[in-house]
């Protein structure tokens, strides 16, 4: 079923209920996430301090983080350079050439690696596409720019769609 493709392995209100401990008893050395209003507000220049001590988390677990964002680079390396993140920008999410990019640049395998993201229509099907464990989070906030937007109807149509049939029992 198409719509298979949009349901994510796991839905969690936040990046902060993503625990490394979890994640090492799953086998996973890796995060590939999506910046905006997954990390932080889509208009926010910089991580907050409760975001770089969760960066700070991974790393004392060895757990590699790359941000994979369709964003464009001025905006993503402003974010990721002062924590040393490496970045991909431009990423073309749902396609699947960045997430393939991004765990060679961290020399992991895909069981070995989770993609969190908030939107269904790029990080959640990108990352299933390329045979991934999804993370969607909930919008760090309320406002998107114009593409988001028009995703965001989509989206709350296919997780409707979820609902109805029990596929997912969280709530927005």
């Amino acid at each position: 079923m198409l719509l298979k493709k949009f349901l994510p392995n796991e839905h969690v209100k936040n990046v902060f209920f993503i625990k490394p401990e979890s994640l090492k008893e799953k086998g996973i050395k890796a995060i590939i996430t999506d910046l905006d209003n997954t990390l932080v507000e889509w208009d926010r220049p910089n991580a907050t301090p409760k975001l770089i001590h969760w960066f700070e988390e991974m790393k004392k677990h060895n757990i590699q983080v790359t941000i994979v964002s369709n964003n464009n680079e001025k905006r993503v390396k402003e974010f990721a350079d002062p924590l040393g993140i490496p970045f991909i920008f431009l990423a073309r999410k749902p396609l699947t050439k960045a997430f393939n990019r991004a765990i060679k640049l961290m020399e992991v395998k895909k069981e070995e690696t989770v993609v969190i993201g908030d939107q269904l229509l790029t990080d959640v099907l990108g990352g299933n596409r390329s045979g991934f464990y999804t993370i969607l989070v909930i919008p760090v906030a309320q406002s998107d720019g114009f593409m988001t937007r028009f995703n965001r109807k989509i989206e709350r149509r296919i997780m409707s769609s979820f609902k109805r049939k029990g596929l997912i029992n969280w709530e927005d």
